[in-house]
């Protein structure tokens, strides 16, 4: 098994209200779970190979709880990419050279049984997870937005974070708001609902913690 580390950032956005009752084991408040990814690798390896710089997306769907299982799943690999570098990223991103359940890569890899060819294509990402703005723009398939939740009343920006000791993504992801459209493959529509912001250390064994 290859040992692979990076340090990056990502948005995650879902159909669940703010707060995703997954991160509280809990079932999805819609009754399925749907979700958008955008991964920017500030550093990392995989082996021998690099992959600063790059950048990474997926769709999700999964028609209850994902624990339950029966997903269909896109991954997006930036096209940039040597032939190594995507062998590599693929690798990470179902879930192998990693430890069993270690990352949130190997979980959901174990719960999908449709997962669509890869698409290697210019990946448009900017993120700043401590301001909770984002935008991820894959042409001819994903465009999202994020920002931070406002106060319903006087419209300021609130901020809120989750925070996992032993989880299997991040160790503090700060909640915002994000919409999101997808348009083919796995086409679907969200708006204003969760939005996740992290910084991002993993590695073959899981969450790299200082």
């Amino acid at each position: 098994m290859a040992y692979w580390e990076f340090k990056g950032r990502e948005l995650v956005n879902c159909s669940c209200d703010y707060g995703c009752n997954c991160q509280f084991n809990g079932l999805p408040d819609k009754g399925h779970c749907w979700a958008v990814a955008g991964i920017v690798i500030d550093e990392g390896h995989h082996g021998d190979t690099r992959l600063d710089g790059l950048k990474i997306g997926a769709v999700f769907k999964w028609p209850g709880a994902i624990h339950e299982g029966n997903g269909e799943a896109l991954a997006f690999v930036d096209e940039r990419a040597d032939d190594a570098q995507r062998e590599a990223l693929l690798k990470i991103m179902t879930g192998q050279d990693t430890d069993p359940f270690a990352t949130m890569f190997a979980v959901y890899a174990s719960t999908v049984t449709n997962m669509h060819e890869p698409v290697f294509t210019a990946i448009h990402f900017e993120v700043d997870p401590d301001a909770r703005r984002a935008r991820l723009s894959i042409p001819g398939y994903v465009e999202t937005t994020g920002e931070p939740i406002r106060n319903k009343v006087s419209g300021a920006e609130s901020r809120a974070q989750i925070v996992l000791p032993v989880g299997f993504e991040y160790a503090v992801a700060d909640i915002g708001s994000a919409s999101s459209s997808v348009s083919q493959t796995m086409p679907l529509e969200m708006k204003d609902s969760y939005g996740q912001f992290a910084h991002l250390h993993l590695s073959s064994r899981g969450v790299v913690r200082a």
